[in-house]
Formats: structure tokens, sequence, C-alpha cells
């Protein structure tokens, strides 16, 4: 398994599609970027910060969107200076675009299919942390937001926000093969036969009615 460090550093590929993370400053958010060598075509998931090594990064390449995974501050703080200097449209979900400092020109909604390069990315609506958080699918490789993290899910703030994102995962994380790597909005990556395992065991307890916040499988 290959841990996050400063880059941004490649953490994997699928099928000529690779996919690189930078951690940056000032929060630790994780920013990705989709490059597909082959086309010239680059995607950038999440604008936290670090705008120049982003921007370095991405040179030579055409940025088709900016995606937001959700709009909580430490995801987007970069979003404005990085829009003006790449020219490129903006994609998230409608229910997070009152966090946005402008609309998105792009809908981002459950099974939309988003090309870089001939290679196919999917969107996936995951409700819980935010109203309008997603994941997207690229391959084995699931870049989660804050949706979920090695060993738990996204904080959230209220009992009926935890039992959305809880069901979110059952019904829209799980489904998906044992050997997806998630790739979180911050640390290292996971995968979802070690989250099954976790979620598994949480699942059988008997769950707190008025749980939310920082929750752990464990």
């Amino acid at each position: 398994m290959v841990f996050v460090v400063r880059g941004p550093f490649k953490v994997g590929e699928s099928n000529g599609l690779e996919i690189h993370c930078l951690e940056t400053d000032p929060f630790g958010t994780n920013a990705y970027l989709l490059l597909c060598p082959q086309a010239g075509e680059a995607i950038l998931v999440d604008a936290p910060g670090n705008t120049d090594l982003i921007l370095a990064r991405l040179s030579g390449y055409k940025v088709k969107m900016i995606i937001i995974t959700h709009g909580h501050a430490d995801h987007i703080l970069a979003l404005e200076e990085i829009t003006n200097n790449l020219q490129s449209p903006l994609a998230a979900h409608k229910d997070d675009i009152s966090s946005l400092p402008f609309k998105p020109e792009i809908d981002l909604n459950d099974d939309v299919r988003i090309t870089c390069g001939e290679k196919q990315i999917m969107v996936i609506h995951t409700p819980g942390h935010t109203a309008g958080s997603i994941c997207l699918l690229a391959g084995k490789y699931l870049l989660a937001g804050d949706t979920i993290f090695p060993g738990g899910p996204g904080k959230t703030a209220t009992p009926a926000n935890f039992k959305t994102i809880y069901k979110t995962i059952l019904e829209k994380i799980l489904p998906l093969p044992d050997n997806t790597v998630i790739l979180s909005g911050h640390g290292g990556p996971t995968t979802l036969e070690t989250e099954r395992r976790l979620i598994t065991s949480f699942s059988i307890r008997a769950i707190n009615e008025q749980l939310y916040g920082d929750v752990t499988w464990v």
C-alpha cells in the first residue's frame, strides 16, 4: 500500500489514468490530480491550497474540469485562485452550491460519467458529511472526499447526518469490490476489504441513536 506524502506524488494508476495526490497546507487536505498523459487531459479533484504546486503538476495538460467533493472550506480554499488560472469549469453536486464561492457549470449526481481522455470516472452521490458530498470511482480507486476514512465515516454534525452517512456507506460504498482502494480527503489510503470487516463488526453492535461527530468503527 502506498501512503500519501507531500508531492504531488503518484498514488495509483487505472488503465492509463494516473492518480496523483498532494497533501496541502494549512489543514492537511488532499488534492487529487487525475492525469491521462496519452490524451494530455486532466481533472483536478478539490482545491484546498498549495496553488503553485498544483498548477505546476498540471502544466501541459488540458484541465477538463475542477471537481469539488463537498463544499467545506478546507477543500475549496484555493478554488477561486486555481479557477482563475486554469479557466476550467467547476463541477459539484447541487446540494453544496451554497457553500461554494460561485455556481458550478456542471452538476454532478449519481451515475454521471466523466471522461478524462478515453477513461471513464463514475460519480457517486454520498450525502451525510454534507448534503452534496460525492465520491469518484476510477477503476479500482475511490476518491472518497470526506465520506469514508480508514477506520470510520466522515465527521457528522447531527445524529440524523450520521444515520445518512452510515446508510450511504452501506448502500453505495460497500457493494464495491474488496480490492477497491479508498483515497480519502485527509490522510492515507485504505482498502474496502479492510473497512468492510470493521463496518461488519460495528453493524452487529447496538448503535446509539444519538451517535454523531467523529465516529470510529471500533
